[in-house]
């Protein structure tokens, strides 16, 4: 049974133009549907600007959702009021991106961990005396290994990685069931990249823990996830168990993804070959019509000028939105 499901989600941004120009619409996160599995680690990938973020935050209610269904269990997030879903909002937190940016520098570290167990506490959800929640925080701290003495310190005297530890503890704090992590390594180096991976892995088999994982470095996804859902402009155009989808890839711009990613062995990476897409990411404002990935792709064909692909299930558990999965797949 599905931990979280997703269905057509949507959200869309309003910009507002000049005196003379109609608001226009971003189409962020465009109609996308998936189920999240308990104790998995769905991880999410794609290029900047392709709505990754986007759809962690909006899952969570963080952002509105223009449209779609939040399926918690068997709670819809979307029809929650707003007391409702903060108490809700125990079962699963994030991880943020910037480990500095999303800690208080005008709080201790131990006050940074111990505010969701205090808020909980104010609303009657958690039954915690400040005596336990001090030992709560230094047990935390103990456990993504850093030292309980650290509690008075401030967020600016630690280094990134030490922050990153730092947010994973508060992300813990309540004992959630689903963690979405943001790009949760990428400002880091990589020999601590490598270090947050493992705490990662290893209080997901401890707690049972469940991670939705946004990255767009294509081998520490290889490393961490279970299933791996792509994304391109706002949709999700791949979405397979992890080694499916980086043997046989049904979906061209997942091909040319892990086309890039580099090969350790010397002999076997200078004859990668890579696929070099031509352009950009088109713009995700306005109304656009076939195939999302049509501008950049090298299979296209007149159908894909017309018609939008739907992700359909083209084998078991592999799903894909491509006219032309099977050639992809046979490359």
């Amino acid at each position: 049974m599905a931990l979280f499901r997703v269905k057509n989600l949507k959200k869309y941004f309003t910009l507002r133009g000049s005196l003379w120009e109609n608001p226009q619409t971003l189409k962020a996160v465009d109609g996308v549907s998936f189920d999240l599995y308990e104790g998995e680690t769905l991880a999410v990938v794609g290029e900047s600007g392709c709505g990754k973020s986007t759809l962690a935050r909006t899952m969570i209610r963080l952002h509105e959702p223009t449209e779609g269904e939040l399926w918690f269990e068997d709670r819809d997030l979307v029809k929650l009021d707003y007391t409702s879903l903060r108490l809700e909002r125990k079962h699963f937190q994030m991880i943020f991106q910037d480990p500095y940016a999303s800690l208080n520098p005008r709080m201790t570290i131990g006050d940074i961990i111990a505010e969701p167990m205090e808020i909980f506490s104010r609303y009657g959800v958690l039954s915690l005396s400040k005596a336990e929640i001090r030992e709560r925080v230094g047990e935390l701290l103990h456990r993504v290994g850093l030292s309980p003495s650290f509690v008075n310190r401030y967020p600016h005297e630690f280094s990134g990685g030490q922050r990153q530890r730092i947010g994973i503890a508060r992300a813990l704090a309540l004992n959630p069931q689903l963690i979405l992590c943001d790009e949760p390594v990428s400002a880091l180096d990589v020999s601590i990249q490598s270090q947050i991976l493992n705490l990662l892995e290893e209080l997901q088999q401890e707690r049972k823990l469940t991670y939705l994982f946004i990255s767009h470095d294509l081998a520490v996804v290889k490393h961490i996830s279970t299933r791996v859902a792509v994304m391109y402009l706002g949709k999700i155009v791949e979405l397979a168990k992890s080694q499916e989808l980086y043997e046989r890839p049904f979906h061209p711009y997942a091909r040319a993804l892990l086309s890039d990613v580099p090969i350790p062995d010397p002999r076997l990476e200078k004859q990668r070959k890579r696929i070099l897409l031509k352009g950009d990411v088109p713009s995700p404002i306005g109304e656009r019509h076939g195939c999302p990935f049509k501008d950049r792709c090298y299979m296209k064909t007149d159908i894909c000028e017309e018609v939008i692909p739907p992700l359909e299930e083209k084998i078991a558990s592999h799903f894909a939105a491509c006219h032309h999965w099977e050639k992809c797949a046979n490359m």
